[in-house]
């Protein structure tokens, strides 16, 4: 055989394996590690932030009715990584510690105002029982709904609904009563009976599980046997042999804390991370089970598209971290490269204007504002005293197509400045007429920031939450704040890619999202809408007086809505620097998200231009 026979074979073969590799991955055995209990103790709340932080634990379910649950809140706070579900509990199954409900209800409670401490009849506990007593439903409803909102409260991140010994699922209407709650609250209800409809099963350890020695062969064993492409969970309750722990029992359970300790002991165990690696099995959160993107299958030209374009970043030495390209609302294509992983946030710089924009329009949607409201109304104490006419007339809007007025940038002078952001920003100098010209301003989206936080009484991120976060499934979302206390709006956002190219895609459907209307389709028109002749950041105004709008061959000269830009081919973009982009394609009917780290960032959207664009 020729040597160009040969090199060619062992090409073939690489590209084999890495398609085999590819396929592997995709079609990976997909894992929750659930840890229950978050909040009972110091100990449980300890040993569920360690499994999650050196160990295997992706997911952790809180009790707002326990006693430690303010530490819970604390520990969830500085991991805002850790998937969060509510462990609805209406019984306090312990001999020494006990907890009561939030609400009035006297069916479910003793003579001393505890929950009862088993759901089932037990001979050790006789009378002792929810089932044995004659529980109202609209009482735990009522109950239901106060831990729901206590945690949301303190978790706005919250992404589903799990039931403590069974408290969801021990009569059929209390089930309906639980699915009711989770779609009111935009909160997924985990359970068997919803794993049979959405494609999940549970499992456990395959074997004895009485000593650590043998939790960890059983569960290795367990691992063995899940199968390529389907999705499971696990669930067990960390904790630690400590002196707490030794105090827990009740009857029929007397080892609480060694047995949990062999809990803690094998989700942070070394060996099973190596076994789940070398399967290939991929460690997934309960909001990914139930709240991911569906994936599709791309076409044969996509697939031959996506490839040239590969090769064409390598080859100009694009610093791109991740794509991933959604049609018809499935991921076709997605990969992540150099620092970008699938868990991992991205700092996304000025793509959080888009999503301040968002929170502006469900202020617009609620009544709480609208976009002709005069800036200084809400601001009067930072107000300056002589208030020029320019200042005077900017409104909302002007903050959102950035045409306040400033002849430039004012927003690295003023962070400078020893002064608030707010008032160093009403101060100007206003030199133009707001409306007249657009001019970047990224303090302008700090504004609008501010001003959702004045109209709602709350941040930005935790206003967003319940209405697109949350129903989008998009959680651990961080966000930086001033010193004012205020979310930064412009910039400082740290979301992960699936979570932009969700909202794309839910922009692309102009505020729907599983057939719920979400914001008004009339906001995501006429805030995508081509607003105001647009200008790259930084350009002078003669520079800005001698370049074309529509060039077609750029993508900043294409139109500016509200803090979203117009793109070539009739599409629309957030944008933040260094390369971060969800590219809204309506013609094609696809959403494309990706982050980086290049300086040229209309060299990384040519290339989708011409090599994703054509295969759509």
């Amino acid at each position: 055989m020729r040597m160009k026979d040969i090199n060619r074979l062992l090409v073939i073969c690489l590209l084999a394996t890495l398609n085999l590799s590819m396929f592997a991955q995709e079609n990976a055995a997909r894992l929750v590690v659930r840890m229950d209990d978050l909040g009972a103790f110091h100990s449980v709340n300890k040993a569920c932030v360690d499994c999650y932080t050196q160990g295997i634990g992706t997911s952790v379910e809180v009790m707002p009715v326990a006693a430690w649950f303010p530490e819970a809140v604390k520990m969830l706070r500085e991991n805002p990584g850790l998937d969060v579900g509510v462990h609805l509990a209406i019984t306090s199954e312990w001999e020494n510690c006990k907890w009561r409900p939030l609400t009035d209800c006297p069916s479910l409670v003793d003579e001393n105002g505890y929950f009862f401490p088993m759901m089932s009849p037990r001979a050790a506990y006789p009378g002792q029982s929810v089932k044995e007593n004659k529980w109202n439903l609209a009482e735990i409803e009522r109950e239901f709904r106060a831990q729901i909102e206590l945690a949301l409260r303190e978790i706005p991140r919250v992404s589903h609904l799990t039931g403590h010994m069974g408290s969801m699922t021990f009569d059929p209407a209390v089930w309906e009563m639980a699915n009711r709650l989770g779609k009111e609250y935009h909160l997924s209800v985990i359970g068997s009976a919803n794993g049979k409809k959405e494609g999940y099963s549970f499992v456990s350890y395959d074997g004895k599980s009485d000593t650590p020695a043998e939790k960890k062969e059983s569960f290795a064993r367990m691992l063995a046997k899940l199968e390529p492409g389907k999705r499971y969970i696990f669930l067990d309750h960390p904790a630690y042999a400590d002196s707490e722990m030794e105090t827990v029992m009740h009857i029929g359970y007397e080892d609480v804390a060694a047995d949990r300790q062999g809990v803690t002991d094998v989700l942070t165990d070394p060996d099973i991370r190596g076994t789940i690696e070398e399967r290939g099995i991929r460690l997934i959160s309960m909001n990914q089970l139930t709240k991911s993107l569906p994936r599709g299958e791309a076409s044969a030209k996509m697939d031959k598209a996506f490839d040239r374009y590969l090769k064409a970043v390598e080859k100009e030495k694009q610093n791109i971290h991740s794509i991933m390209i959604v049609q018809d609302g499935k991921v076709l294509k997605e990969k992540w490269m150099g620092e970008g992983a699938p868990d991992k946030p991205h700092l996304l710089y000025s793509v959080s204007k888009t999503f301040t924009s968002l929170a502006v329009g469900f202020a617009v949607a609620e009544g709480k504002l609208r976009v002709t409201d005069k800036v200084i109304f809400f601001f009067p104490e930072q107000t300056p005293e002589r208030v020029s006419e320019n200042l005077a007339a900017m409104e909302v809007r002007h903050l959102l197509t950035m045409t306040t007025g400033y002849a430039s940038e004012p927003t690295g002078r003023i962070r400078k400045a020893d002064t608030a952001w707010i008032k160093g920003f009403l101060a100007g100098p206003i030199e133009e007429k707001p409306g007249s010209r657009h001019v970047y301003n990224t303090l302008a989206s700090y504004m609008l920031s501010a001003i959702v936080q004045k109209v709602t009484g709350e941040k930005v991120i935790d206003y967003l939450y319940p209405r697109l976060f949350r129903p989008l499934g998009i959680t651990g979302a961080v966000w930086k704040e001033s010193a004012e206390g205020i979310t930064c709006g412009g910039w400082g956002l740290y979301l992960k890619t699936e979570d932009l190219a969700k909202a794309g895609q839910f922009l692309l459907q102009k505020g729907e999202w599983n057939g719920e209307r979400l914001l008004p389709a009339s906001w995501i028109e006429e805030a995508s809408s081509p607003q105001v002749p647009s200008y790259p950041a930084y350009t002078p105004k003669e520079e800005c007086a001698k370049m074309r709008q529509g060039d077609p061959k750029s993508d900043w000269l294409q139109g500016y809505g509200y803090q979203m830009w117009r793109c070539r081919h009739n599409a629309f973009r957030a944008d933040g620097a260094n390369g971060q982009f969800i590219l809204v394609i309506p013609d094609k009917n696809a959403v494309i998200a990706m982050t980086a780290f290049n300086e040229d960032m209309q060299a990384e959207l040519n290339l989708i231009w011409k090599y994703i664009y054509p295969a759509l």
